[in-house]
């Protein structure tokens, strides 16, 4: 590989604001100055490479030369663009830069860009050039942009002076659909006696058959449109960014699902604990009625014990008379009078015997002492006659065996 140091002339005249050269003039000659800057690097580790501008306020180095890319690209940022190329003193202070290189072992080559008018005298170019060949200095031209003022015999001239052994080159780049890159990596300023920049030259090719082919093809074959070849570290912050942005949205659908589960079961609990409130209340309820329509009972009061054995004495007549009233009739016609008045005697002994206090006697004398309550109940019995003496001789003694119980209490 060359061991070379590097002065490159840029041309930042005001022919350079012209857009027939996309997108400008002096923007397609800084994205060309950007890839000889990086061939000339990587083609061998001690390569320099130094800036200078050729119009403006004067000719002007940028930086002189240096193997540090990124001081290189920095020295074309915010470049003013204004006033004419001076092709003669820009080549002879780049001369000047490079007999001034720190490593002597270093071949000296200058690289000019001229995309406006050369003023200068043909005679005057041609003996820079001899000055050039004498000092052992190659030069490269790239001819772009004007083609006025018989450019490109002057060009042509200088280049005849200065070339030995054919280690000087001149490009002419027509303004056409071809970017100024595409051009100048298949030119001899890159590939050079076959060894110096070749090999950053063959990647830049493939770089951009690649861009090609994939701007005919749609480039939708690759991840967010994106080639890891091309750019690895672009393609993996965003296949970073994509997969965090996946787990962000699964945690939150996940979230909300737990939500719901949480919300349906509290609701489900609430619905339970009601149902069992109604049910208690209704139960207390229903437990209140019953107990009011139970009511106290009667058994506890001795009046009332009395009177539901009169009761019962007095309905025997319509239980004989119920279902079947035709069979408890017949029955009750052929009784006879005895069976009849000892029945009468059983329930009269019967309401004498019910417990009670000493007041139930008394009681008991006073019903049967009542002859018109005696002689309804007696009535209502079927044939049995108030009137007949055995019943009245019934009646007497009962009465009588009342009074002598109601003497002895």
């Amino acid at each position: 590989m060359v061991l070379e140091a590097t002065m490159i002339c840029v041309d930042n005249s005001e022919w350079m604001r012209n857009g027939d050269y996309s997108p400008t003039r002096f923007q397609a000659q800084a994205d060309a100055i950007n890839l000889i800057c990086g061939a000339k690097t990587q083609s061998n580790p001690e390569n320099t490479v130094g800036i200078m501008t050729t119009a403006g306020k004067g000719v002007r180095v940028l930086v002189t030369p240096t193997s540090d890319f990124g001081k290189i690209l920095a020295s074309m940022h915010g470049l003013e663009v204004g006033g004419e190329m001076n092709l003669t003193s820009s080549v002879q202070i780049a001369q000047l830069a490079l007999k001034h290189r720190q490593n002597k072992k270093q071949q000296q080559r200058i690289i000019v860009f001229t995309g406006s008018p050369v003023k200068s005298d043909k005679k005057i170019l041609e003996v820079i050039g001899k000055k050039l060949k004498k000092n052992n200095v190659a030069l490269d031209i790239v001819d772009f942009g004007e083609d006025d003022d018989g450019k490109s015999e002057k060009l042509d001239a200088l280049l005849a002076s200065v070339n030995s052994n054919e280690n000087s080159h001149i490009v002419h780049v027509p303004a056409g659909p071809n970017v100024l890159t595409d051009v100048l990596i298949s030119s001899a300023i890159f590939t050079g006696d076959g060894e110096a920049g070749s090999g950053f030259a063959a990647a830049a090719a493939a770089s951009a058959a690649v861009a090609a082919a994939a701007a005919a093809g749609g480039a939708g074959n690759f991840d967010f449109d994106v080639d890891p070849n091309l750019d690895p570290e672009l393609a993996l912050a965003l296949r970073v960014s994509m997969e965090e942005e996946r787990a962000r949205q699964e945690a939150a659908a996940r979230r909300a699902a737990e939500e719901t589960t949480a919300k349906a079961a509290n609701e489900g609990h609430e619905q339970g604990a009601s149902s069992h409130d109604v049910t208690m209340t209704e139960m207390t309820t229903g437990t209140k009625v019953e107990t009011a329509e139970r009511g106290p009972d009667p058994m506890e009061d001795e009046a009332a014990l009395l009177e539901q054995a009169l009761a019962m004495s007095m309905s025997s007549s319509d239980t004989f008379q119920s279902a079947p009233a035709m069979a408890a009739d017949t029955t009750m016609a052929e009784a006879r009078p005895e069976d009849q008045l000892q029945d009468l005697a059983s329930a009269l002994e019967m309401l004498k015997q019910t417990p009670g206090k000493s007041s139930g006697v008394a009681d008991m004398s006073k019903v049967l002492g009542d002859q018109n309550f005696v002689s309804s109940v007696l009535s209502s019995l079927p044939g049995v006659d108030p009137n007949d003496p055995s019943v009245k001789d019934l009646l007497a003694s009962l009465k009588g065996n009342e009074e002598g119980r109601e003497a002895i209490h």
